[in-house]
C-alpha cells in the first residue's frame, strides 16, 4: 500500500485545483491524484469551444503545466481508476490492482455522458462528447467540412457542437425534445433567438424530435430515423443528451446520495475524511439553504479550492454563485445564478433581444436570482452583486438601459 496523505480521485478541473490549493495552503504531506485518462488534470470548457475550433493549442485545457506536478511533489496515477473505497479502513483499491491508503480523500469523479437506448448506437460514426480525446477526434472529423452531421440534443453542449460543426462547413441537423432549444434554461424568447442565429448559419432544427434508431451500411452510420419516421442522412451522429453524476464508487462505499453525492457546504460527505466536489457533488448552498448540483466550470474550480481547504481542517463553505459561459458563432453569453430558482419566472430583458447585445434577469419574490448577458461585456460584477444583494428591485428600472445596474444595488 502506498503512503497515506491526501488522495484526489478524478483528473478534471476540480481534482487539479484541489491539488494546487493543498500546496498553496502549505500542506507538505503526500498528495496523489488518480486520473482515469493517460494525462494530468484538465478542464472541459475549451473542449467544445476554442480547442474544438482550432483556436488554441491542447495545453489550453491544462489545470497546471505538466511539470508542476513533479516540481510540487504531487504524484499522478495515470490511466487507472479507483474501484472501491473503504471509509472504515481509509483504503482505496485501484482497477490496476494496487491499493492506496489515505488520510483524507476527495471524490472528484465528475459525470459521464447519459446513454439512451438507441438501436444502431454501436455503429462507426456515432459518438458522445466528454473527454479531450473526444474533442480532438471530433475536430479531425469536422475540420474539412462537407459532412452530414446530426446532433441529438439541444442543450448547451449540443448547441455549441452544432455551431462548431457548421463553422467548419458541415451540414448540421439538430434534434431535441424541446419545441425551442434552450427554452428550459433561458426561456422561449431567448431560446428562439439562439435558434434564429444558428439557422442563419445553416443549422437545421427538428424540434421536438428524437432519434428512434440509427441505420448504417458496412458498419458505419448512414441514417437517423426520427420518432416521426423522417430519415435524416448522416455521416456523423453526436449524442449530446446530458450527463449523469459518476456516483458508482460513492454508492459502493455507502455514502449518502441524492442527485449526486450529498455534501454539506464544506463539501463533507456522510463518511468521515471523505469529501466530494465538482459535477458529482450535490452541495448545500448557504445562499438558498438548499442543495444544488452544478455541472459548470465555476463550480468545479471553486469546489476544488473549498474541498482542499476543508480537507486541511479549515472552516470554509462553497458559497460562490453558480456561473457558466458559452460561445456560439458570434454570440458570447455569461450566466450567473440559480437556474432552478429562475425556471418559474419570465425574464426581465434589458435592451432588445438581438445580436447587438442584451441582458436578462430572473426574479423570485422581486429579488434577482439569476442574470445573463449576451454580447455585453464586463457586467458580471454588478449582475452578481444584484443577486447577492437579495433585495427587491423594480422590474421597470431593471429593464431600463439608462439606469446603471449599480444604482439598483442595496445601499451600504
Amino acid at each position: 500500500m502506498a503512503a497515506s496523505g491526501m488522495v484526489i480521485i478524478g483528473g478534471g478541473l476540480t481534482g487539479g485545483t484541489a491539488a494546487k490549493t493543498l500546496r498553496a495552503e502549505g500542506y507538505t504531506g503526500p498528495v496523489t491524484v488518480v486520473c482515469a485518462e493517460d494525462r494530468g488534470p484538465y478542464q472541459r470548457p475549451p473542449l467544445s469551444k476554442e480547442l474544438l475550433l482550432g483556436k488554441a493549442e491542447e495545453s489550453v485545457v491544462d489545470v497546471a503545466p505538466q511539470a508542476w506536478y513533479g516540481e510540487q511533489d504531487v504524484q499522478l496515477v495515470l490511466g487507472d481508476s479507483v474501484v472501491s473505497l473503504d471509509p472504515a479502513e481509509h483504503e482505496l483499491t485501484l482497477a490496476g490492482g494496487g491499493t492506496l491508503g489515505y488520510e483524507k480523500v476527495l471524490l472528484a469523479t465528475g459525470a459521464r455522458p447519459r446513454r439512451i437506448p438507441l438501436s444502431g448506437a454501436e455503429l462507426d460514426g456515432v459518438m458522445t462528447f466528454r473527454t479531450l480525446e473526444d474533442s480532438l477526434r471530433l475536430r479531425e472529423l469536422l475540420h474539412d467540412g462537407g459532412r452530414r452531421v446530426v446532433m441529438v440534443g439541444s442543450g448547451w453542449i449540443g448547441m455549441e457542437l452544432a455551431a462548431a460543426a457548421a463553422t467548419y462547413g458541415n451540414e448540421v441537423t439538430l434534434l431535441g425534445l424541446e419545441e425551442i432549444p434552450l427554452a428550459a434554461a433561458i426561456g422561449p424568447e431567448i431560446g428562439a433567438f439562439f435558434r434564429r442565429v444558428h439557422e442563419s448559419h445553416g443549422v437545421r432544427f427538428r424540434l421536438p424530435a428524437s432519434a428512434a434508431r440509427l441505420e448504417g451500411r458496412d458498419g458505419h452510420v448512414t441514417t437517423v430515423v426520427t420518432d416521426s419516421g423522417e430519415n435524416i442522412p448522416a455521416d456523423l451522429v453526436i449524442l449530446a443528451v446530458g450527463v449523469v453524476p459518476d456516483t458508482g464508487l460513492a454508492e459502493t462505499a455507502g455514502l449518502n446520495l441524492r442527485n449526486g453525492i450529498l455534501v454539506d457546504s464544506g463539501l463533507h460527505t456522510s463518511a468521515p475524511d471523505v469529501f466530494a466536489a465538482g459535477d458529482v457533488a450535490n452541495a448545500l448552498h448557504p445562499f438558498t439553504g438548499e442543495h444544488h448540483r452544478s455541472e459548470h466550470w465555476s463550480n468545479a474550480l471553486n469546489g476544488g479550492k473549498v474541498a482542499a481547504k476543508s480537507m486541511l481542517g479549515q472552516d470554509v463553505s462553497l458559497d460562490v454563485l453558480p456561473y457558466f459561459y458559452t460561445d456560439q458563432f458570434e454570440l458570447s453569453l455569461e450566466y450567473s445564478g440559480f437556474g432552478g430558482l429562475a425556471t418559474s419566472s419570465e425574464p426581465v430583458i434589458r435592451g432588445s433581444v438581438g445580436e447587438e447585445g442584451f441582458l436578462a434577469f430572473w426574479l423570485r419574490d422581486s429579488a434577482v436570482v439569476a442574470g445573463m448577458n449576451v454580447n455585453v461585456h464586463r457586467v458580471q460584477k454588478p449582475v452578481k452583486a444584484l443577486i447577492n444583494g437579495r433585495v427587491p428591485v423594480d422590474p421597470a428600472r431593471l429593464a431600463d438601459p439608462d439606469v446603471p445596474l449599480e444604482d439598483l444595488l442595496p445601499s451600504e
